[in-house]
């Protein structure tokens, strides 16, 4: 068991665990209401849409978590403001302003050519070299989340699966539409140093989709997708360890796979399940 234990102990790589866990429950405790409201591509959307935040913050010098949020932001009142404004559909005000963000961040990046390798690090992650300043604002991101999920919850679930009843009963649920996508954005702005905002989607989808082929009530897919996205972390960086593999790439690919692991599995078993039936019928 050896080669389970090696690699942490290495203090850069408890590190690296400690960080990538706390990134991938606040990812999950948000992501798990993104998967039920079929929200995917609006996090997708948010993932890419803070590269020109990060951009901006790097070229005038000031955190780049700052700018990956005021840009997160930016993109929640502009895809609000367009679908007040406009008759059309949700998805089309998240692609434009998907495309428009990304155009954006493309354009000042190819202005300013002296930091290719920290743009590496934006869009795939740095997990293997995270401070202790960003282990403390992922921390605060995870805390923050899961108080802020437990306060919601009842209003989520009211937008989630009765957004109608939930209005005439005065529960306001565009504002609770508006503090979904502002975690959303915490999640993502304080997870990107981890697996960068190329691969947070996969923390940010795949423990909970993986969660929801399990479990039926929402706390219990909250609680299950957390630990399919610490598991993730853990073995993730164990093949990073012994493989030579992109950490962040690994450790989100490693969510996904234990996504279709899980439901070739349970579509195995649920076949199985059915010819027993009718052998017995």
């Amino acid at each position: 068991m050896d080669w389970l234990t090696e690699p942490f102990q290495y203090e850069f790589i408890l590190r690296a665990l400690l960080a990538g866990s706390l990134a991938a429950i606040a990812c999950s405790l948000i992501g798990t209401w993104v998967v039920i409201r079929g929200m995917s591509f609006m996090g997708d959307a948010l993932a890419h849409g803070v590269l020109p935040g990060i951009a901006v913050a790097f070229i005038i010098g000031i955190d780049i978590a700052i700018g990956a949020f005021v840009s997160a932001i930016v993109m929640v009142i502009g895809i609000n403001l367009v679908n007040r404004a406009s008759k059309l559909s949700t998805d089309t005000g998240i692609g434009l302003l998907f495309v428009g963000m990304l155009a954006l961040g493309v354009v000042i990046i190819s202005r300013t050519r002296s930091f290719s390798g920290d743009l590496t690090s934006f869009l795939f992650g740095s997990v293997l070299g995270v401070r202790d300043p960003d282990i403390w604002l992922q921390a605060v991101a995870a805390v923050f989340t899961l108080v802020a999920v437990v306060a919601f919850h009842r209003l989520f679930m009211a937008l989630s699966f009765n957004p109608e009843k939930a209005a005439t009963l005065g529960m306001r649920p565009r504002l609770a539409h508006f503090a979904m996508l502002t975690l959303i954005a915490v999640a993502i702005v304080a997870s990107f140093r981890t697996v960068g905002t190329l691969l947070v989607f996969g923390l940010l989808i795949a423990p909970p989709a993986t969660a929801a082929l399990l479990v039926r009530r929402v706390p219990a897919m909250m609680a299950t997708a957390c630990f399919i996205g610490v598991s993730s972390i853990f073995i993730g960086l164990i093949i990073t360890y012994h493989f030579d593999t992109a950490a962040g790439a690994t450790m989100a690919g490693t969510a996904v796979g234990i996504f279709f692991i899980v439901l070739a599995v349970r579509e195995l078993a649920l076949r199985i399940g059915r010819r027993t039936q009718l052998q017995h019928a």
